[in-house]
């Protein structure tokens, strides 16, 4: 391997494992006695799906299951191919299988890109046994693969590398490249941390850094890594997995009320290029469904926070949105207004539309008024504390519903004892009323 350099083929790609013994990392599939790897030793096909982020080896481990079994191995880019491409797999699949009994591993890589029909395409040659399905995808194929093609593979999910086997992969290759080749210690924890988990990225660092070395060097320093190490770049996908796992993770640390957590996830979230303007969606949305009228000032602060950071741009608009979240995290919690409104809506959706009361419409017209409209309706204004006690704005049918129940914390604590002092002048009304209304029929009587 020490001519690897002058190759035309990546480092990355020359240097790649080509059987299990080599292949560093997802210890917890392919460590002994572990489901992969017994099933890789004793050969034995069967369909899988590897489910993982970028340059964990997922590619690998197709070439490695293909090595051991004997099997010949198709390979596709969801990427670049179509159903045409799919097709002309299936029949060398088929043509191998009735002249030499081979089987076929077909590997389709980025498999999520595939389309419902695509993946329709090849799922009837997995059923009848034509080829062995490997797919891998950096995305949850809960949601993006087909029910009956998930039914059908086992699923294995790799795990990004840790900083040890990261710095294992980079000794490794300093071995296989020749013992003239030297690396630093700083240099080879720069290379780590820029990697990211990433062992395809920590290769293709370390090749752009020996491709620095002048004539007659042979060791590789941090000043030849800061040369080729440009920004850090992260794992986020703005439509991806990683994209929706970091925002809840910010979600959820501001419901937990943990600033600091709620805080790294922000920043994390910014590095990996997310807009700033749907951190601060998200965070009206936590204000309501989190706080809500626990502290109603969350709400109003949160817009404020946006406009300034409107107003400033980026990077110095973010310090706004990074005070709104804090107070966020730090505001008392009730999720009273979430509960509320989802329970109202879903009585509405499953209840007929009943009528609006009398005594609650508009008598706008002189035949609305002679039709009652309005009629007994008490305005409360004029009433003591300008509450109209007894009185329902409910339909009949539904009278006395209760949607709100305010938390004990924070502004709700004070909303639910007036709240229940009010329930109890209703009910006193409700009493009085009934009494009368009796009184008066037994005077008839």
């Amino acid at each position: 391997m020490a001519d690897a350099l002058e190759a035309s083929e990546p480092l990355a790609s020359a240097l790649r494992p080509r059987t299990v013994d080599e292949f560093v990392g997802q210890s917890h599939i392919l460590g002994p006695n572990k489901p992969l790897r017994r099933s890789i030793e004793a050969g034995r096909l069967h369909s899988m799906l590897f489910w993982g982020p970028p340059g964990v080896g997922k590619t690998t481990l197709a070439n490695i299951v293909a090595a051991h079994s004997n099997a010949a191995l198709e390979y596709l880019s969801a990427v670049m191919a179509g159903v045409k491409d799919i097709r002309a797999a299936v029949e060398r699949a088929q043509q191998r299988l009735a002249s030499t009994q081979q089987s076929t591993i077909l590997f389709v890589d980025e498999v999520h890109r595939f389309n419902k029909a695509q993946q329709d395409a090849f799922l009837p040659f997995v059923e009848d046994g034509t080829i062995t399905f490997l797919g891998a995808t950096t995305e949850n194929p809960s949601f993006e693969l087909n029910n009956a093609l998930l039914s059908r593979s086992r699923l294995y999910v790799l795990r990004p590398l840790s900083d040890t086997e990261l710095a294992e992969i980079l000794h490794r290759a300093l071995n296989k490249l020749g013992p003239h080749y030297e690396l630093e210690s700083s240099a080879l924890d720069c290379l780590v941390a820029h990697a990211d988990g990433d062992a395809r990225r920590v290769l293709n660092l370390l090749e752009l850094a020996l491709q620095l070395l002048e004539e007659g060097e042979s060791c590789v320093g941090l000043t030849h890594v800061e040369t080729v190490v440009q920004d850090r770049w992260r794992r986020f996908d703005k439509g991806g997995d990683a994209f929706y796992e970091q925002i809840s993770a910010l979600h959820k640390a501001v419901r937990g009320s943990s600033p600091d957590a709620a805080l790294y996830w922000f920043q994390r979230m910014l590095d990996g290029g997310c807009d700033p303007s749907y951190i601060a969606r998200r965070m009206l949305r936590m204000a309501s469904e989190d706080i809500g009228n626990a502290d109603p000032r969350a709400l109003s602060l949160t817009l404020d926070a946006w406009q300034a950071f409107e107003r400033l741009g980026s990077p110095e608009g973010e310090l706004s949105l990074a005070q709104a979240l804090l107070y966020l995290a730090c505001a008392p919690k009730s999720n009273a207004v979430y509960q509320a409104f989802n329970k109202s809506l879903e009585e509405v959706r499953g209840s007929p539309s009943y009528d609006v009361p009398l005594h609650l419409r508009n008598a706008a017209t002189r035949l609305t008024k002679s039709m009652g409209y309005g009629a007994e309706y008490r305005y409360a204004h004029d009433e003591e504390g300008a509450f109209a006690a007894g009185e329902s704005y409910f339909p009949e049918e539904t009278a006395g519903t209760r949607y709100y129940f305010p938390s004990d914390r924070g502004l709700e604590q004070k909303i639910s004892a007036k709240l229940e002092y009010l329930r109890k002048l209703d009910s006193t009304s409700s009493q009085q009323r009934y009494a009368v209304t009796h009184s008066k029929e037994g005077d008839r009587k």
